[in-house]
């Protein structure tokens, strides 16, 4: 059977560091009250002129790097992000050009903070059908752009960055790769986490909205029963798993849905307090860093998962 291999991982956080007490000097916060209630203590801010693209371009060199490949080798990229360059054409297609990719096809995929899972779930469906040989799947944000800085209770939550993964068929890849996804959406809750701009509604970018608590409930259960259902797809045992890596929102929601699993803290890759929520690019950057920092070895059988506004949610089991 053809399975999409994991063969390489890149991360990229802009230089700009804002903590706790920068935020604290702009809106009525302090860093004791954003630590408890969130478990973030800085966040990485895109420099002026720094774009979607210029970071996934970077996390994407950096994954081609790790997987010992050149650009030319790819022939597809799915770039999630809720903050694209512009309206259009797809940031991913900024990525090709300026990777000098000639070939194949690049789009971007707009799920959210489930963006990555999303995509990385496309890439795979079509190196397993052999539309392609080998895939970017790239998590990007600049939420920074979208934020309103005068709401503490989103403004404090958010930051930028991207990661990518490189992904390549093979035919005899034994038990390694992408063993099974899981993605759903339920557009009855659109109104929990949104942003109030769009060129079809009000012609403007907008900023982010959110009912935090509702969001938080439903995040508990949602990702909770996606992580059940990859490993049932996937027929392995959640104590199978040797690292859970999921999307980096809230220590609180991680936290719930560890204690609601039995999962053991020492088995999750969080890297909320350094990056705080970078959407799309929070589940690979969180894996670039267990990588990097050998905790994540090759064999490892890690799950990846994730929710994000629509309300959209979902996981992906696989053993790099």
């Amino acid at each position: 059977m053809r399975r999409s291999l994991l063969v390489g991982v890149g991360g990229y956080l802009p230089d700009r560091v804002m903590s706790n007490a920068e935020l604290a000097s702009q809106v009525d916060t302090s860093d004791q009250w954003i630590v408890e209630r969130t478990g973030i203590h800085r966040r990485h801010i895109a420099a002026e002129g720094q774009r979607t693209s210029d970071l996934a371009l970077e996390a994407s060199r950096r994954a081609l790097a790790h997987a010992k490949m050149d650009a030319g080798d790819i022939d597809l990229i799915v770039l999630a992000t809720a903050t694209p360059d512009l309206t259009f054409p797809a940031t991913a297609a900024r990525v090709q050009a300026a990777l000098g990719i000639t070939a194949g096809a690049a789009f971007d995929l707009q799920a959210v903070c489930s963006g990555f899972v999303f995509a990385l779930a496309t890439a795979d469906n079509a190196l397993r059908l052999g539309q392609a040989k080998a895939a970017l799947v790239i998590g990007a944000e600049t939420f920074s752009r979208i934020v309103d800085w005068t709401d503490r209770g989103t403004c404090i939550l958010f930051g930028d960055g991207a990661g990518a993964v490189v992904l390549r068929a093979e035919d005899a890849a034994g038990d390694r790769g992408i063993i099974s996804t899981f993605l759903r959406t339920d557009g009855r809750h659109h109104d929990l986490l949104y942003v109030d701009g769009g060129p079809s509604q009000t012609q403007s970018t907008g900023h982010l909205r959110m009912q935090g608590n509702a969001v938080f409930r439903q995040a508990v259960e949602h990702i909770s029963g996606a992580m059940i259902e990859a490993c049932r797809r996937g027929g392995v045992a959640l104590d199978e798993i040797d690292w859970f890596v999921p999307h980096q929102a809230n220590q609180r929601i991680l936290d719930g849905v560890a204690r609601r699993l039995g999962i053991s803290g020492d088995k999750v890759i969080t890297t909320v307090a350094e990056h705080g929520n970078t959407s799309a690019a929070s589940v690979p950057l969180a894996l670039s860093v267990g990588v990097a920092d050998g905790r994540i070895k090759p064999g490892h059988l890690v799950l990846m998962e994730a929710l994000g506004g629509g309300l959209t949610w979902g996981a992906a089991l696989v053993r790099l």
